[in-house]
C-alpha cells in the first residue's frame, strides 16, 4: 500500500494513508516520499476532498473509515484494481509470482531492464536497493509487478495477481501458505491456474522446474511456456554453482548450451532459481547475455531478504523477511554453504499467519533444526484459538530432540542479552521475521558495539 501511495504521488496526486502502526522499512519509505501517515483508524480521515480510497486487505467491515467510504460513496478500488487501472493497460506487464523468491525476482528483472535502458516501471513488496525503493514509473512499456496471490479486499476476496493483465508470468514454486486466507494447496492451485488463464496467446509462461506443481501449471497455457532451474532437461539451467559470503557464481545454459556466466553478490541456491527466471524474462524483451551479466554483478538485492545488517567483533548479523518453513529453510542452508564451519545462530519470530499456524509447526522445527544455536520467539498472533496455534515450547522440545541447541524466549530484549552473552567471533546470525520484530535488529548490534567497545577498556 505504501508502494502504490508514493506511484499516486508520483502522478501529481496528494496522498495520505491510515494504518494501525508504522514501522521500518515501509515507514521510513513514507518520510521520504512525504506522505502524510495517519496512525490508527478515524472516520474524520474521510475529509471532503477525497477524490478516490484505495481500501487494502487488512482491512473489513467495521472499520471507521470503511464504514465512512461506503456510507458517503466515495469511489474506492481494492489495491490491485488501482494498479491496473492507473498504471498497467497499455504496459507490457511482466509478473514475478510465485511461494518464495517473487520480490527479488521481479526487483531482479526491474534492475536488468533499466540497466539495459528500456527505462521500464516497478512496483513490489520491498525495497529495491539499486532503486532505493519499492517502485519505479518509467517511460518504457515494460511494467515489472511482484504477482501476490493473497486476497485483494473486504469485498474482493480473489488474488492479487488476477487484476494485472499479464503478458510474461513467472512462477518460481507453488506451495501451501497464508493458511488464513487459503485452505489448502488445492485452492492455491487454483488461483495459479487462473492467473495463467490470463496470459494472451503471444505471451510467455516462466515455471520453476524445480517445483512440481509449478511445473504442471503449464498444462493449463495458452501461450509459451518455458522451464527454468537447476534441475537437468529444463530450458534455462544453472550449473557449476560456486557460493561464497560475497555471492553467487554459476553458468546459465539454455536448451543444454552455455548461454553465460554470471556472478551476483545474492546468496543461495533459492536466489539462483531467482536469477534464472529473471534472466529468461529479460532475455524475452531483448536483453542480450552480456547485458544482463553486467546487470546482475551490480545488483544489490532487496532490503531485509538475506541482509547483512552489520559486523561487529567478527561476528556477522543477518535479517530475512522469512516466515514459511521452505523460506526458513532455504535461507539457512544459503548462510551455512556462504559460511562453511562457522556457528549458526538462528533467531525466527513466528508472526504471519503461516507462522503462527500449528499446521506448519513440524515443518518449521525441521528447518529451525539447520541452525546450531536456535531461538523462537513468543507467537505474535497470539490471539489465535488453542489447538490451532503455533506452540513455541513443542517446537523448543523437537528441535532439542534433534539435537539442536534451542530455547524459547519470549522476550526481545532477553534475546539480545543471550546472544551478546553468548556469541562469539566467527558467529552468524541470521534474524528471521516478517515484521519489526520491536527493531531487534539495531538493537543487537548496539548491543554488540558496547560489548566490544567495553572489552578494549
Amino acid at each position: 500500500m505504501a508502494t502504490l501511495a508514493a506511484m499516486f504521488k508520483q502522478k501529481g496526486f496528494y496522498v495520505q494513508g491510515s494504518d494501525k502502526e508504522f514501522y521500518p522499512p515501509m515507514s521510513e519509505f513514507l518520510v521520504e516520499q512525504k506522505i502524510l501517515m495517519l496512525e490508527g483508524y478515524r472516520a474524520d480521515h474521510i475529509s471532503d476532498d477525497i477524490d478516490f480510497v484505495v481500501i487494502g486487505n487488512a482491512v473489513s467491515r467495521g472499520n471507521p473509515e470503511v464504514e465512512e467510504v461506503l456510507d458517503r460513496k466515495i469511489h474506492y478500488f481494492s489495491l490491485p484494481e488501482a494498479v491496473r487501472d492507473h498504471f498497467l493497460w497499455g504496459r507490457k506487464t511482466i509478473v514475478a509470482a510465485g511461494t518464495h523468491g517473487k520480490t527479488t525476482t521481479a526487483s531482479l528483472i526491474g534492475w536488468l531492464l533499466a540497466k539495459g535502458n528500456l527505462d521500464p516501471s516497478l512496483m513490489v513488496g520491498g525495497i529495491a536497493l539499486n532503486f532505493g525503493t519499492s517502485f519505479r514509473v518509467g517511460s518504457g512499456s515494460a511494467f515489472v509487478i511482484e504477482g501476490d496471490e493473497y486476497d485483494s479486499a473486504f469485498f474482493d476476496k480473489t488474488a492479487k495477481f488476477l487484476k494485472y493483465i499479464p503478458d510474461i508470468v513467472i512462477i518460481n514454486n507453488v506451495e501451501f501458505d497464508h493458511a488464513d486466507i487459503y485452505p489448502d494447496l488445492d485452492s492455491i492451485r487454483v488461483a495459479f491456474r487462473r492467473l495463467i488463464t490470463l496470459i494472451p496467446r503471444g505471451g510467455l509462461l516462466l515455471l520453476g522446474g524445480d517445483s512440481q506443481d509449478a511445473l504442471d501449471l503449464g498444462s493449463v497455457a495458452h501461450c509459451k511456456v518455458e522451464t527454468f532451474g537447476l534441475s537437468d532437461s529444463l530450458d534455462w539451467q544453472a550449473k557449476e554453482i560456486a557460493i561464497r559470503p560475497s555471492g553467487t557464481k554459476f553458468n546459465v545454459y539454455r536448451s543444454g548450451s552455455l548461454f553465460e556466466r554470471v556472478e551476483v553478490p545474492l546468496l543461495g541456491a533459492f536466489n539462483v532459481r531467482n536469477v534464472i527466471g529473471s534472466i529468461a524474462a529479460a532475455s524475452a524483451v531483448g536483453l542480450t547475455p552480456w547485458m544482463l551479466a553486467e546487470g546482475l554483478s551490480q545488483f544489490r538485492g532487496v532490503r531485509r531478504r538475506l541482509e547483512l545488517r552489520g559486523t561487529v567483533g567478527g561476528i556477522n548479523v543477518y535479517d530475512d523477511f522469512a516466515h514459511h518453513p521452505t523460506a526458513v529453510e532455504e535461507t539457512l542452508k544459503a548462510v551455512k554453504e556462504a559460511y562453511p564451519g562457522r556457528r549458526l545462530w538462528a533467531v525466527f519470530e513466528p508472526r504471519s499467519a503461516t507462522a503462527c499456524s500449528r499446521v506448519f509447526e513440524s515443518e518449521i522445527s525441521e528447518a529451525l533444526s539447520l541452525g546450531d544455536e536456535v531461538i523462537l520467539g513468543k507467537v505474535f498472533r497470539s490471539k489465535l484459538v488453542t489447538g490451532k496455534r503455533l506452540s513455541e515450547k513443542e517446537v523448543v522440545s523437537e528441535l532439542i530432540l534433534r539435537g539442536t541447541h534451542a530455547k524459547y524466549i519470549p522476550e526481545v530484549k532477553e534475546i539480545i542479552t543471550t546472544v551478546v552473552n553468548e556469541s562469539r567471533d566467527g558467529d552468524v546470525v541470521v534474524i528471521m521475521s516478517n515484521g519489526n520484530f520491536e527493531g531487534i535488529h539495531d538493537r543487537l548490534l548496539k548491543a554488540l558495539r558496547e560489548k566490544s567497545n567495553s572489552s578494549l577498556v
